[in-house]
């Protein structure tokens, strides 16, 4: 009698902690909401649902729409869902729907379809919600234009891990059949003999921001890159092989300095698609392909090439080609 009188008492105040703390997090949830549209945002949603009882909190919000009016940036979708183990809210996974979802820049709209699409986000305890590890996986995915596919692939994953050093984060990427539509193989001009599909598709690297990633990251300023350890690129589509590794500081303005080791071979194709995606002007093709023709012939493969881009005063050259100003490093 007196077990089953223990087990009626625990189940009454794990019920009355899992209602409070499920009311707690769904009011910090909708309340978030309120905030953004206080501060001029569209955000609003049609209703919001609470289920997961006894072991998970998922809160459900139908019909979810953010919009920044200040950088031009929009989502919608028809639901997204919120999951956490009842005795940590600080371990949410969201949850995307598999139907459409729309993201805009300004006048540009894109539509994001995806197979089990999660975001997982493990935050620190504290009201600051600083994340010691995001991460986006998705299966098979694709993102269209105005019906125009721009690209899909059979799988998806991103990950960017807090290190010991609070403000540096180990940043992971991968995509598995990345497939570039015709309008972005149009754009990089790259040739017919190419395969739908790349091979291979990772980013390896470690950035350190003028600050920790927290919610103030999305509602005042972004965390601006001050370092970056690049650690590895691989692209492998076809013949065409890519590799890179560096180091870069990057200043107040955004400006790297450093430098990046860069291996690639078949590299004739590839100053053919900078140059028809408007990174290497008309004038600097015959030049250029001369010069890397002379350096590759003297590391004994003509089709490979192993050189160093070097970001100096603003400007960046491929071993001793300027190939003009350097790109400024500024997440907006």
């Amino acid at each position: 009698m007196r077990l089953i009188r223990v087990l009626i008492f625990v189940t009454i105040a794990w019920s009355a902690y899992w209602f409070v703390a499920g009311y707690g997090l769904r009011s910090a949830i909708t309340g978030w909401f309120d905030q953004q549209e206080a501060r001029g945002w569209q955000a609003d949603f049609s209703d919001v649902a609470t289920a997961g009882y006894p072991t998970h909190h998922m809160t459900r919000l139908n019909n979810p729409a953010l919009a920044d009016p200040v950088n031009g940036t929009a989502w919608s979708a028809d639901w997204i869902e919120f999951k956490s183990p009842a005795i940590w809210p600080g371990r949410q996974v969201l949850r995307f729907a598999d139907t459409p979802q729309r993201l805009s820049y300004f006048d540009q709209t894109s539509t994001i379809v995806a197979d089990e699409l999660l975001a997982e986000l493990q935050l620190q305890p504290g009201v600051s919600l600083v994340p010691e590890k995001m991460a986006l996986t998705a299966g098979a995915w694709s993102v269209t234009e105005n019906t125009t596919k721009l690209a899909s692939g059979d799988t998806l994953s991103l990950m960017m891990e807090q290190t010991p050093v609070s403000e540096a984060y180990a940043i992971t990427a991968r995509a598995d059949g990345f497939t570039p539509g015709e309008k972005l193989r149009a754009l990089m001009h790259s040739a017919n003999s190419l395969p739908q599909s790349f091979e291979t598709l990772e980013l390896d690297m470690v950035t350190t921001f003028d600050k920790v990633w927290d919610r103030s990251a999305l509602e005042d300023s972004r965390p601006q890159p001050v370092a970056i350890d690049l650690r590895l690129v691989e692209i492998k589509w076809g013949e065409l092989r890519l590799f890179a590794t560096g180091d870069l500081d990057v200043d107040a303005q955004g400006i790297p300095t450093g430098e990046i080791a860069v291996k690639a071979e078949n590299w004739r194709d590839m100053i053919a698609m900078a140059n028809a995606a408007g990174a290497l002007p008309d004038q600097a093709v015959n030049p250029v392909t001369r010069a890397l023709n002379f350096l590759a012939g003297l590391g004994g493969n003509p089709n490979a090439l192993d050189l160093q881009l070097n970001f100096r005063d603003g400007f960046v050259a491929l071993g001793p080609l300027p190939l003009g100003p350097a790109p400024r490093l500024i997440l907006r």
